[in-house]
């Protein structure tokens, strides 16, 4: 089963308010910000951008999210490396980490059946 290409890409910075400002100038509109310095910005019908601000002794981090539509039915093709299968995240979706052939970790993401 194939995944339905790029639903997200998650940041992580130092700076909350000058990284969402950055994405802003560049077209992208705030859809909503949390109260814990994270957010997510969307530019046209595009895959949305998430922010969430960490420590400074923490390296900022670019991931690209892959959409599924649907965990259940998923089978990922024996090549494709599964660290950790789909688990439930806090913010409604559900999640799975693969990893590539040079070592660069994926995720996977559908949403949760309720």
């Amino acid at each position: 089963m194939a995944t339905q290409g790029i639903e997200a890409v998650f940041l992580t910075t130092h700076n909350w308010g000058k990284a969402a400002k950055f994405f802003q100038a560049l077209g992208f509109d705030l859809e909503f910000s949390t109260d814990h310095s994270s957010g997510r910005l969307r530019n046209g019908d595009g895959p949305y951008v998430f922010i969430a601000e960490v420590p400074e002794d923490r390296e900022p981090q670019t991931q690209i999210v892959l959409k599924v539509t649907d965990a259940e039915t998923f089978r990922p093709d024996p090549a494709v490396e599964v660290v950790t299968p789909f688990e439930d995240t806090h913010y409604g979706t559900t999640e799975m980490t693969v990893r590539d052939p040079d070592g660069r970790l994926w995720s996977l993401q559908a949403p949760t059946k309720n």
